[in-house]
C-alpha cells in the first residue's frame, strides 16, 4: 500500500507530487530531514534559521539537512526571496508519495531501514499534531468545538478490500479540495491522518 505525506492546502496534484525512489529514499529518512520539510510544506518559504527557531534546531543543523534535501530534489533556493544574505528555501513538491511494501521487502537492508525511518517519524509526526490540537483547542473559536473528530473502528477485511477502503477515504478527502478558497473568513487549514492496519486475533 502506498504511503503519502501532504502539507498545506495545496491538492495532491499527481504533477506535483515526489514519487520516491531508493535513492531518494535514503535522502529522506532522517527526523529532522522530514520536519523540515513539512514545516515548508506547511508554511511555505523560509530559511534555515527562521527553520531553526520554529523546529528548535540549531541553524547549523537546519542548514546542513536542508542542502542534504536539495541534493535529492525535495527542496530548492526560492528566488524570490532569496536576493539578501539569507538563503531562502522552499519545498519543489506539494506532497511524497512511496510504495512502502516494495521497500520493505526490498534486498537492501538499508532500503529497508530507511523506510522504516520515514514511516516511523511520520506515526510520530502524526502523534505530536494531535496533542497539540488537544492542549489548544480551547483556543479556538466556539464553533470548531463540533468542527473535529477522534474517532477508531474496527470491521474484518481482506487485504483487498482494506486497499479499497483507503483508496475510498482518500477521493473523498481530495473531493473537499478546492472548495473553501483561501483567506476565506471562519475558515482553517484541516489536517487529516489516515491509519489502516490489522491487528492480531486474540
Amino acid at each position: 500500500m502506498p504511503a503519502t505525506e501532504d502539507g498545506g492546502d495545496s491538492p495532491a496534484d499527481e504533477e506535483n507530487v515526489h514519487m520516491v525512489d531508493a535513492r531518494t529514499l535514503r535522502g529522506l529518512a532522517h527526523p529532522l530531514r522530514l520536519r523540515l520539510l513539512s514545516a515548508l510544506r506547511e508554511f511555505g518559504p523560509a530559511t534555515a534559521s527562521g527553520l531553526a527557531d520554529r523546529l528548535g534546531e540549531s541553524s547549523g543543523a537546519t542548514s546542513y539537512h536542508l542542502r542534504q534535501l536539495a541534493a535529492y530534489g525535495f527542496v530548492e533556493d526560492d528566488p524570490e526571496r532569496g536576493k539578501g544574505r539569507e538563503r531562502w528555501w522552499r519545498a519543489v513538491h506539494t506532497g511524497t508519495v512511496f510504495n512502502s511494501d516494495r521497500f520493505l521487502s526490498h534486498p537492501d537492508p538499508e532500503v529497508r531501514g530507511a523506510v522504516g525511518v520515514v514511516l516511523h517519524e511520520i506515526a510520530t509526526a502524526h502523534a505530536q499534531e494531535l496533542n497539540t490540537w488537544l492542549g489548544t483547542m480551547h483556543e479556538w473559536p466556539e464553533e470548531w468545538s463540533h468542527g473535529w473528530d477522534i474517532s477508531d473502528f474496527k470491521v474484518r477485511l481482506t487485504p483487498d478490500l482494506t486497499v479499497e477502503l483507503s483508496r475510498k477515504i482518500h477521493d473523498l478527502i481530495e473531493s473537499y479540495q478546492g472548495r473553501v478558497p483561501e483567506g476565506t473568513e471562519g475558515s482553517a487549514a484541516v489536517r487529516s491522518h489516515v491509519h489502516l492496519f490489522p491487528r492480531p486475533a486474540e
